[in-house]
């Protein structure tokens, strides 16, 4: 965990791009909602990393979003927790937890109006609304419910000074998933 640690002090105080919240304190909301909502050990570590992959230096401009984060965090992210030795589970619920937005969009329209600025923004560079047909390969995902549920905790999670655990809480739940 203490990679973890790690790129949370070099990069967890630097603004979560467009909101009025840094990234850890994103990380942090986000992973105390999944548990507040009884969220298993393995959805909460999803929560709390799902962002890990906008804190990863990027080589070039075209790494970046306009100012709104690293293109392909999701992904980035996954595959450093897998690397790592996190389960397929918690990789699933972070890789695609943007693909929940384009499905979310494309399935309820409306949703789009409730997506905050820079939300609304990354999705241009994520693809847009999904297709029907990949909204229907999406729906097969076995984790399809929890990668919901991650996507609305990453939208509610935007709060300032909201008091939660501290980061030691979560590795802590990070280290235990991982053995």
């Amino acid at each position: 965990m203490q990679t973890i640690a790690q790129i949370f002090a070099q990069s967890g105080q630097d603004e979560y791009y467009g909101e009025p919240v840094t990234q850890l304190e994103h990380a942090l909301q986000c992973a105390q909602l999944a548990e507040q909502a009884g969220a298993d050990d393995e959805t909460v570590v999803a929560a709390f990393l799902h962002d890990i992959g906008h804190l990863f230096s990027v080589e070039s401009a075209e790494g970046y979003m306009d100012g709104y984060g690293t293109v392909d965090h999701e992904r980035l992210g996954a595959d450093f927790l897998r690397q790592r030795g996190f389960s397929e589970k918690i990789a699933q619920l972070i890789e695609h937890h943007v693909n929940a937005k384009r499905y979310l969009v494309y399935k309820h329209p409306e949703y789009r109006a409730r997506l905050s600025e820079a939300s609304t923004q990354t999705l241009m560079f994520q693809g847009g609304p999904m297709t029907a047909d990949e909204a229907a390969q999406f729906e097969q995902n076995p984790y399809f419910r929890e990668i919901l549920q991650v996507r609305g905790w990453d939208e509610r999670a935007k709060e300032i000074d909201l008091p939660t655990p501290g980061i030691e809480h979560y590795l802590a739940l990070c280290e235990r998933v991982r053995r």
